[in-house]
């Protein structure tokens, strides 16, 4: 079983932070190209941040220097970090994996999906 389970959204207020996580299963995040991407209602999937196979990052500018992307390796773990949230950063939040060496923010260049943490932020 190959598996990626995403954690840690919520409803918060305005300004407050998230840290989300990615746990994965059968599965080494520190061997493969990872990523964070978000969708909300109506509107089409975006990527947010990537982290590749040496540990480089690569944020969308929508970010604004919001968010922080990492990883766990002893525990095989990804992680999501968002300060300042913003109503405007209310969706669904997905972390993807790729074996191949990519730093991309494309969602057809991943392989391996989670099902998705809801995070709400309201004002």
């Amino acid at each position: 079983l190959v598996q990626l389970v995403e954690s840690g959204g919520g409803s918060v207020q305005a300004g407050g932070s998230l840290r989300l996580s990615c746990a994965g299963s059968g599965f080494i995040i520190s061997r493969n190209s990872m990523a964070w991407f978000r969708q909300a209602p109506g509107k089409e999937r975006e990527g947010i941040a990537s982290l590749d196979l040496l540990g480089g990052t690569f944020y969308a500018d929508s970010t604004e220097g919001r968010f922080t992307i990492s990883q766990d390796n002893a525990e095989n773990i990804l992680y999501l970090q968002i300060n300042a949230l913003k109503p405007e950063d209310t969706a669904m939040y997905y972390c993807a994996a790729s074996n191949r060496f990519i730093r991309s923010l494309r969602s057809n260049d991943y392989d391996t999906w989670g099902q998705g943490t809801q995070v709400t932020v309201s004002s």
